[in-house]
């Protein structure tokens, strides 16, 4: 067009009182409409399912951390991926959760890097007071553990509200900061996501928000699950009352009875062999009275259970380099060779003798013996 003359979109907006460019405008930022995408149902059943699952998870975090955690009711809302910057404008940490049993899909879980800092110091023995806002590898590992077990408790209460197993992969993590384009491949790629806000309180320390990114279709999917299970209940229920009210007619007597009659000659008619006389007998059992002792040999005895012997409970072990051991520092962690709920090992005068598990008696540990080594074993650890 000339610029003499008006296009027709131009013209409509200046019947209707704005300017084309208005007009686009007022399109960006107008919020969208989450009824558009979501009726009441599905947003309160994704609310709960958010509300059930953070529940457990506040549970879990509150026992890493050692501070008083709280997860309030969800929000749920609507975002356009390409509005992902105005959402969130800060630099974050994005956790990416794949679903492997139960459930198919992905969701990806958002807190903010400042927010993230004092859970990894807190995970690392600090006390989460003005932490350094740029988290490093391990600081990093700290806060995907601590995400780990927050969606691992999730979603052993999702297994409980679908009524199925639900497990899911360990979870990723990724530093995400939209302003410069970094972090923006752990976000799903579909163009509408379901954003769910949780406000999250830890302590004195934190009082912010923890976001849930999950795609449009992943909701929907939950929904349709949940109301799945219903249907299927009130289908076999239907079923279970026709086969009640069904009567047979005398015709179908005889179609019923006479695979009964064919099935007869196929049953076993053989008489059993008898079995074998055996003789029985009382079972004699060997005296587990002590051994008498001499006078001399008890003596000695008495001597001997008088020495001291060091019992020493190993927890595990580990070898590093000097290079290592150089650089620990308060808060390092060194990874042992046992797994975590592996039984320890009881050492006397360091011969390996028994296993056992840890145990706390009033406020000191203690070990419970599980599996003591034969004579033989502990004879040849001896020498």
């Amino acid at each position: 067009m000339s610029d003499d003359m008006l296009s027709q979109e131009e013209i409509e907006a200046l019947l209707r009182g704005t300017t084309l460019e208005e007009e686009k405008s007022n399109q960006d930022t107008k919020e969208i409409n989450v009824a558009d995408y979501l009726d009441d149902f599905a947003q309160d059943t994704l609310g709960e399912i958010g509300n059930i699952s953070f529940g457990s998870s506040a549970t879990a975090l509150s026992a890493l951390l050692g501070q008083k955690v709280e997860i309030t009711t969800p929000n749920i809302s609507m975002i356009n991926r390409s509005k992902l910057k105005e959402e969130f404008p800060h630099p974050y940490v994005a956790v990416q959760v794949h679903y492997t049993a139960g459930l198919t899909g992905m969701n990806l879980l958002v807190i903010k890097q400042s927010d993230a800092a004092i859970i990894a110091d807190l995970m690392l023995g600090g006390d989460g007071i003005d932490p350094k806002p740029e988290l490093s590898e391990i600081q990093l590992s700290a806060v995907q553990e601590a995400m780990n077990q927050m969606m691992g408790s999730a979603a052993t209460s999702m297994s409980t509200v679908f009524n199925k197993k639900v497990d899911i992969s360990p979870p990723s993590i990724d530093l995400m900061n939209l302003l410069v384009d970094e972090g923006t491949d752990a976000i799903p790629n579909d163009e509408m996501l379901i954003k769910v806000s949780f406000r999250l309180k830890i302590g004195e320390l934190i009082d912010s928000n923890i976001m849930q990114l999950l795609p449009l279709q992943f909701g929907l999917d939950l929904v349709k699950s949940l109301m799945g299970e219903d249907n299927e209940q009130e289908a076999a229920a239907t079923i279970m009352e026709e086969r009640v009210d069904v009567t047979p007619t005398p015709t179908h007597v005889a179609p019923v009875q006479q695979p009964v009659q064919q099935q007869a000659p196929m049953q076993f008619s053989q008489p059993r062999p008898t079995a074998p006389q055996v003789e029985v007998q009382q079972a004699q059992f060997a005296s587990f009275e002590a051994p008498s002792l001499s006078q001399s040999e008890s003596r000695n005895l008495n001597l001997l259970l008088d020495i001291p012997l060091q019992v020493t409970v190993e927890l595990g072990r580990t070898k590093r380099t000097v290079k290592d051991i150089l650089e620990l520092t308060s808060g390092s962690i060194i990874e042992l060779d046992k797994l975590a709920g592996e039984p320890v090992d009881i050492l006397v005068n360091n011969r390996h003798i028994a296993k056992g598990e840890v145990v706390v008696i009033d406020e000191n540990f203690g070990v419970r013996i599980t599996d003591i080594l034969s004579q033989a074993d502990r004879i040849n650890n001896l020498k």
